[in-house]
C-alpha cells in the first residue's frame, strides 16, 4: 500500500506554470509586508491588535508559499495531496488563532479594521483549501481546483487585511495629529 501511495502518478506539469506565478506573489507580498510593517513599526509595536494582524497574516502567506513549493515539487499526486493536506491544517490555526486572540482585545474591531467576517473568510478559504487537498491526496486531481481557489482566496485577504491593517494606522496617526492641534488651540487661547 505504501508502495502504490509514493509511486503513483505525478500531477501534471501544466500546474507548475500557474504556482510558480502563485509562489512569486506570495514571497513578494511577504517581502512587501515587511517592508509596510517596517516603516510602522512603532505603531505595529505599542498595538497588540496590529501586531496580531501582521504576524498572522505573514504566517498565512508563508503557508501559501510552503503549498507553492508542495506543489512544484516533483512528486507523486497522492503524496503531494498529503503535504498540501498538513500545510492546509496548519495555516487553517492561524485565523482561528487570531480570532480568539483578537476577540479578547477591547476595541480591536475598531482600531485597524479588525473584522469577524474577514476571519470566516480566512477559515472558509482554508475549509475549501482541506477537501481539495483530502481529494488529491485520494488521488483526484480535481482537487487542485479547489487547492487553488483557497489558495488565490488568502492571497486576495491577505492583501485585504494589510491594507486595512495600514488604513487603521493612518486612522490613529490622524486623530493624533487632529488632538495635537486641539491642544495648541487649547493653549493658544487660554493665554
Amino acid at each position: 500500500m505504501l508502495v502504490a501511495f509514493i509511486s503513483g502518478p505525478p500531477l501534471p506539469a501544466t500546474w507548475n506554470e500557474l504556482y510558480l506565478m502563485l509562489g512569486t506573489s506570495s514571497a513578494a507580498l511577504i517581502g512587501l509586508l515587511f517592508v509596510a510593517t517596517s516603516l510602522h513599526l512603532a505603531e505595529i509595536a505599542n498595538e497588540e491588535i496590529y501586531r496580531l494582524r501582521a504576524q498572522y497574516t505573514t504566517l498565512i502567506l508563508f503557508s501559501t508559499l510552503l503549498l507553492a513549493t508542495a506543489v512544484l515539487l516533483p512528486q507523486p499526486l497522492r503524496v503531494l495531496g498529503a503535504e498540501l493536506l498538513v500545510i492546509s491544517l496548519w495555516g487553517f490555526s492561524f485565523p482561528l488563532t487570531l480570532l480568539s486572540r483578537a476577540v479578547k482585545i477591547p476595541g480591536a474591531r475598531g482600531r485597524g479594521g479588525f473584522s469577524v467576517r474577514r476571519a470566516e473568510f480566512f477559515i472558509a478559504s482554508y475549509l475549501i483549501g482541506i477537501v481539495g487537498a483530502g481529494a488529491v491526496a485520494a488521488g483526484a486531481e480535481w482537487g487542485m481546483y479547489a487547492v487553488t481557489v483557497s489558495y488565490a482566496s488568502l492571497l486576495i485577504a491577505s492583501v485585504w487585511n494589510g491594507w486595512m491593517i495600514l488604513e487603521g494606522i493612518a486612522r490613529g496617526e490622524r486623530l493624533q495629529k487632529r488632538d495635537r492641534r486641539e491642544k495648541m488651540v487649547g493653549r493658544g487661547s487660554g493665554r
